[in-house]
């Protein structure tokens, strides 16, 4: 009979927010596979709990070459808890992988449902929470990132990204410049922790903010796109929507006819828009 894969959350701050079942599996599980088993030991003290059974690494580094291990584990009647360094696994952690090879084996797959910084933050944000959808971490390279923003522009669901702080205020710079320096944000740090922080305000302000420089673990929350008509669009707007296009590397006759789709307009309205804006850009 094969074992079973347990996903478990643990805390992202306060270690009070461990479910409790959390120290049931910590202390029966025949193998636990951590993201990094310096932080498991600090856990498992906090908890008052010792670990049943071997305690194994888990992390980006070793995950294609320990995954086949633990499979095997697994197909021995195994009971394999994995857990990472704060949330949920697979969420933007370690898990997939381990994830798609029990289910490729029909292994069982299990969780300990426990504490998310994207469903917190998504939570005390203030902002719309019945449509969302999380994009994890933006790339570190400034090209890159803008790209990556450049195909979120347009998304009407809220968006929830995490983020380093030190790349904190250039990536609150690059959501202003493409999704427009009005569009609500909120910047949640140090969640359940002794300092959370949670930032509200347009993207143009909050990224002013971080400039002065900002710690802890972080995680954006952003409006999505308002559902804009015709009437609501200015011609500053429709030009803005065309350059975004056009940096992605679209042909401008292309971007052109892609915004007057989106806006609902003529296409001669946005070349115009382009036009004039041509002829006053010194």
């Amino acid at each position: 009979m094969t074992g079973t894969l347990v996903l478990a959350g643990t805390p992202i701050g306060d270690v009070a927010d461990a479910p409790p079942r959390l120290t049931e599996e910590l202390a029966g599980a025949d193998v636990i596979a951590a993201e990094d088993t310096r932080r498991l030991r600090r856990l498992t003290q906090a908890l008052g709990v010792t670990p049943g059974g071997r305690v194994v690494s888990y992390f980006e580094g070793n995950e294609s070459a320990r995954t086949p291990e633990l499979v095997e584990e697994l197909r021995g009647g195994a009971r394999v808890l994995l857990v990472t360094d704060a949330g949920m696994p697979s969420v933007s952690d370690p898990g997939y992988r381990l994830v798609a090879a029990a289910v490729e084996h029909d292994i069982k797959v299990t969780a300990v449902p426990g504490p998310s910084a994207v469903l917190t933050a998504l939570a005390l944000s203030g902002l719309p929470v019945d449509r969302f959808c999380f994009e994890g971490f933006l790339p570190r390279k400034a090209g890159e990132r803008l790209s990556r923003l450049r195909e979120n522009a347009d998304e009407r669901r809220t968006l929830v990204y995490f983020e380093a702080p030190h790349r904190l205020d250039d990536t609150l710079a690059a959501m202003a410049e493409v999704f427009g320096a009005g569009r609500r944000a909120a910047v949640c740090r140090e969640l359940t922790k002794t300092y959370e922080e949670v930032k509200r305000g347009p993207l143009a302000d909050l990224a002013a903010w971080a400039a002065e420089g900002v710690r802890g673990e972080i995680t954006v929350v952003v409006e999505g796109a308002p559902e804009t008509g015709p009437e609501e669009l200015d011609a500053e707007e429709l030009v803005r929507r065309v350059r975004i296009r056009e940096e992605a590397g679209e042909r401008r006759k292309e971007a052109i006819a892609a915004v007057a789709v989106e806006a609902g307009l003529p296409k001669r309205v946005v070349f115009d828009a382009v036009v004039a804006s041509k002829r006053t850009t010194p």
